[in-house]
């Protein structure tokens, strides 16, 4: 299958490598041309332009930072998009965003499938994210070949649209358990308490879980290389705040964590992990 990928950051870098390994034709295409080079070794073919990256392409797959990104870029690929592709959006990019995308596909003569993905650089390296897609039942066939390689699991959602409401929901509660966690230690550490202790006392029972123990360890470590930057957590921070705006809930946590995670950048700590909005407690 031919197979274009435009946005060859964290996910989009390993997303495309694991296309390529799996015998698709894969061209890749990103605004920072050096990021995507390594994936020539990769078997995936570097374009200079969207445009030159999508020709003849029966799957688009975008994963890029934000919705602005994803519209310029496929405006940029207009003139050379066959009007038989499927154009897959694994961005993250909130609710306003996706309705503008399936306009826009619509407009270009795309179909369109909504497939935000939930995990980060790890799971994404190895194959196993969890795809949430949304879109038209015919089209489940086109894009499950890319799925099957890209995540371990598909869950079909509804129509295009609602596996970015879902992708939101989810990343509320991890925003919650990142900036929980971040408080957590930061309260042991200012009590005169090894933080590890914390750790040690849920391990094994009901108020345990995986990501406790990973993002907890990486704090008291102090090692924050990037799964998902604060930045970008921030970002989907807004996004799902926008959401509960146009749904009339109130979202208090989610309010908090953004405001967490906006201290962490203004104090240098964007392109670490969001574990690093831990450093948000401290002035």
């Amino acid at each position: 299958m031919k197979i274009a990928v435009l946005g060859t950051g964290l996910m989009g870098a390993p997303i495309a490598a694991n296309l390529a390994a799996a015998g698709h034709d894969v061209r890749v295409w990103n605004r920072t041309r050096p990021k995507a080079e390594p994936l020539a070794e990769q078997g995936a073919t570097v374009a200079d332009t969207p445009a030159e990256a999508v020709e003849g392409a029966e799957i688009v797959l975008t994963m890029l930072n934000d919705g602005p990104a994803v519209t310029a870029t496929m405006q940029a690929a207009a003139p050379s998009l066959p009007h038989d592709a499927v154009w897959v959006q694994a961005s993250t990019v909130g609710v306003e965003a996706t309705d503008d995308h399936i306009a826009l596909a619509r407009s270009l003569g795309l179909e369109f499938v909504d497939a935000p993905v939930l995990g980060s650089v790890k799971p994404a390296q190895e194959g196993k994210l969890v795809v949430l897609a949304s879109g038209a039942d015919e089209l489940r066939d086109r894009v499950q070949p890319v799925f099957d390689v890209i995540g371990a699991r598909t869950m079909w959602v509804g129509e295009a649209g609602a596996s970015s409401r879902l992708k939101l929901v989810a990343n509320s509660w991890v925003l919650a358990l990142t900036a929980a966690v971040g408080e957590a230690v930061s309260l042991a550490e200012s009590s005169g308490l090894d933080p590890k202790l914390f750790l040690e006392a849920v391990s094994g029972g009901a108020m345990d879980c995986a990501y406790l123990q990973m993002k907890g360890n990486a704090i008291i470590d102090r090692e924050f290389p990037p799964a998902f930057t604060v930045q970008n957590a921030l970002k989907d921070a807004l996004l799902v705040n926008e959401a509960a705006v146009r749904g009339g809930v109130q979202l208090d946590v989610a309010q908090a964590a953004a405001a967490r995670l906006n201290r962490a950048v203004t104090r240098g700590h964007a392109d670490e992990d969001m574990a690093a909005s831990y450093y948000a407690s401290y002035e």
